[in-house]
């Protein structure tokens, strides 16, 4: 089936899409930038490269890094991060719901055997007029 994948473009040089959303969420859960960049398969410093990337695109931190300690410090997120979480995955959530229907459709497209006739594409302009909610 396929699937919706959303990126955010912020400003010119700056994007949030998947990849850094789930990097967030895995610092909350890890409260460690460096173990939510080894469960995504990425090194430290390229967790914290994209961290500085968010942090630099919002002009205030999204994480914040807790010094000391007998476990070595840590990361947390701050209320920007939770929030840029919570607004994505609404954004996402919502954008998959108003896609459904034309997923759904093109999976149609995509299973249709080669040999059978191809609708009218007058059909295809019909069904993006009468979306609810989407714009040509």
């Amino acid at each position: 089936m396929p699937s919706l994948s959303l990126r955010i473009h912020l400003d010119p040089e700056g994007r949030i899409g998947p990849g850094k959303v789930e990097l967030l969420e895995r610092i909350a859960a890890f409260g460690s930038i460096a173990a939510a960049g080894r469960a995504m398969g990425m090194s430290y410093r390229r967790a914290w490269e994209l961290v500085e990337e968010l942090n630099a695109i919002f002009g205030k931190p999204v994480v914040e890094r807790q010094v000391g300690g007998k476990q070595g410090g840590g990361a947390k997120l701050t209320t920007l991060g939770l929030a840029l979480i919570s607004r994505y995955r609404a954004v996402e959530t919502a954008a998959a719901e108003v896609a459904k229907a034309h997923l759904a459709a093109l999976q149609v497209e995509v299973d249709r055997p080669i040999d059978e006739a191809a609708p009218d594409p007058a059909q295809f302009d019909e069904a993006l007029d009468t979306s609810a909610g989407l714009a040509r």
